[in-house]
């Protein structure tokens, strides 16, 4: 838990609220798919979005963030565009809703999806 002290009162704030906000940022984006994560058995599965937040690993250190993001792509556009829309606006929407820095944001990308 996270406890933020301003000149409005103190405000406590868990991971997970963390992590929802940036998977509804990053969902928003172009050329993602969905969101991916591995279970202890290593396997990645493919999330539906109501479940987003399960691909995002939160840290937070010293009122500052870093988030780890592993998502799946759609075929046909560039992981690096993809990767930098992510970044982008994750920082952004985290930043302006919570106040606090964001140092690094990782994004892997653990699959590609061929659409029919």
């Amino acid at each position: 838990m996270l406890n933020i002290v301003n000149e409005y009162g103190t405000i406590s704030m868990e991971k997970e609220v963390i992590s929802k906000i940036a998977s509804q940022a990053a969902l928003e984006c172009y050329g993602l798919v969905g969101m991916a994560s591995k279970n202890k058995y290593g396997i990645v599965e493919l999330l539906s979005r109501s479940n987003g937040s399960k691909g995002i690993e939160v840290d937070i250190e010293n009122e500052v963030i870093e988030i780890e993001i592993s998502v799946i792509v759609q075929y046909g556009t560039k992981v690096s565009v993809v990767a930098d829309n992510i970044i982008e606006r994750v920082k952004y929407y985290v930043e302006n809703q919570t106040g606090l820095k964001v140092s690094k944001i990782g994004i892997n990308v653990q699959g590609v999806r061929v659409q029919k």
